[in-house]
């Protein structure tokens, strides 16, 4: 059963930020290839970066490709319902647009997160707590920096509403609720914390002080 949640929270996270990548790389009218790099990226990039700190080498994407397949697989989808509804794109469509990226990349960064502080926890590293909490981050956050860098766009986690730091409260969370709750729960506290910070913040438009330069 323990797997089989594990498993479920990495199809969730894998198909959501695929679909997020590969509709940045459409935003940005990249080719089919540049919408699959994308997509890969996204989807798999924050647990390759994961994998490269704890020494887990080659990292789990190399390993075990069925992630890599299914965000191909996801891509392509999403490049051929843009394909066949690009005109609509660039009217109608737009709102919808950026609900479904912020939806997908939501459930994203909420699973990812979580198996971040899994694969941590699993480690030979599980008592340093710190560590495993930037595990559960930069696996939350790491492919969609990298996506935003290969879409020639300032990283998300910059810039919009409180990314980072659900990323990091659901973490905590996580990890200080592990012995407590177990595994399955705590990763269930994480992942829905995580999910209602970004929906919260997006919806009372919370912010980190800034300098705005006029």
């Amino acid at each position: 059963m323990t797997l089989s949640f594990i498993f479920w929270m990495d199809i969730i996270g894998t198909i959501a930020f695929a679909i997020s990548g590969a509709m940045v790389a459409v935003k940005k009218g990249m080719d089919i290839f540049g919408v699959n790099i994308l997509a890969i990226t996204t989807a798999v990039g924050g647990g390759m970066l994961r994998d490269i700190l704890i020494g887990d080498v080659p990292p789990e994407m190399f390993q075990n490709p069925i992630y890599t397949l299914m965000a191909v697989i996801v891509a392509n989808i999403v490049f051929l319902c843009a394909y066949w509804n690009k005109k609509n794109i660039k009217s109608s469509y737009v709102n919808i647009y950026e609900k479904l990226l912020f939806l997908f990349d939501a459930l994203g960064l909420g699973a990812f997160t979580v198996d971040g502080v899994n694969a941590g926890m699993q480690s030979e590293f599980h008592e340093n707590i710190f560590l495993v909490v930037f595990l559960g981050v930069i696996t939350g956050v790491g492919g969609g920096v990298l996506r935003d860098m290969m879409a020639n766009e300032l990283p998300y986690i910059f810039v919009k509403h409180i990314y980072a730091c659900a990323s990091i409260l659901g973490a905590i969370a996580t990890a200080y609720v592990w012995e407590i709750l177990g595994q399955n729960g705590a990763m269930i506290i994480g992942f829905v914390i995580t999910i209602l910070i970004r929906f919260l913040a997006a919806h009372y438009k919370w912010d980190l002080p800034r300098i705005v330069h006029k």
